[in-house]
């Protein structure tokens, strides 16, 4: 039979399958459009199946907040092309929409489904790699920074003391400039309390190893690694390192000093760094 010009356009439209394959299913389908749609969904799976396994080190970050939550997400890909590309931007953001709106499992078939359908489209493979969701109590507030094209995602969390705090603008600039400081400098920890006995253990030795080259007395040994340490809390702590607008006091000063002009107190309380391939040990 003949397949008209005008079912290939409109399968296209409604699959976004190439035009060969919507004309081929139509064929195979006898001009049934609901049997072509099931049929390029098996051409689309199959498709999809001989890409798993290829290397995805592009992608992209998304960031959403809807009220009180706020998620964030890696999605990947193999080029920088397809990273950039309008309906991988809108797959993300519509995952991220699922998971954070509807309460969605990042491994639902829900979502697979979506992320298959496109690879059959686009002909790269696609992961999601990894997602969050948070939430803010009444007394907190979340922001998103996004940088770039999407190569790194934050969130940061705050908690004030006076609910009237949450949409004063010095607070809200402040807690943002903290996204962009996460977003420059990547601490791995939010303060000395919140690091890993097991990582402040290594940390440990690994100074006390350096310091006993020097040859000095325990005690003064005890003091260089304390010394150490430190400074090493300094470079991936958030709360202590140089804020990303004032080099000469802490991301810590810098929220007591906020706190003091607003006549609160303001306390960061989780953030969320996520960089596009980075090693997740």
């Amino acid at each position: 039979m003949e397949i008209r010009a005008e079912d290939v356009k409109a399968l296209r439209e409604k699959t976004g399958a190439g035009m060969m394959d919507c004309k081929k299913a139509l064929t195979e389908a006898g001009g049934d459009f609901k049997k072509a749609e099931k049929i390029l969904k098996e051409i689309g799976a199959a498709s999809a199946a001989k890409r798993v396994g290829r290397i995805t080190k592009e992608g992209r970050i998304f960031t959403k907040i809807s009220g009180s939550k706020a998620g964030i997400l890696e999605l990947t890909c193999e080029t920088d092309f397809v990273a950039r590309n309008q309906e991988f931007i809108r797959l993300g953001n519509e995952i991220l929409s699922l998971i954070v709106d509807k309460g969605v499992s990042p491994q639902s078939n829900e979502i697979t489904e979506k992320i298959t359908t496109l690879i059959s489209t686009i002909k790269e493979n696609m992961i999601l790699r990894r997602s969050d969701v948070i939430s803010a109590a009444p007394d907190e507030l979340i922001v998103e920074y996004v940088h770039g094209e999407g190569r790194i995602g934050v969130l940061v969390k705050a908690k004030v003391d006076k609910p009237e705090l949450l949409k004063n603008e010095k607070v809200r600039a402040f807690v943002f400039d903290c996204a962009l400081h996460v977003a420059a400098f990547s601490p791995q920890f939010l303060s000395e309390e919140s690091i890993p006995p097991e990582y402040l253990k290594e940390q440990e030795e690994i100074f006390m190893k350096q310091a006993e080259s020097l040859g000095k007395p325990a005690n003064v040994l005890q003091g260089i690694v304390k010394g150490k340490l430190k400074k090493h809390f300094a470079e991936v702590c958030l709360l202590d390192q140089p804020f990303v607008r004032d080099d000469k006091r802490s991301v810590l000063k810098v929220a007591q000093d906020v706190g003091k002009e607003v006549g609160g107190t303001i306390n960061i309380v989780q953030f969320l760094y996520y960089r596009v391939g980075e090693d997740l040990k």
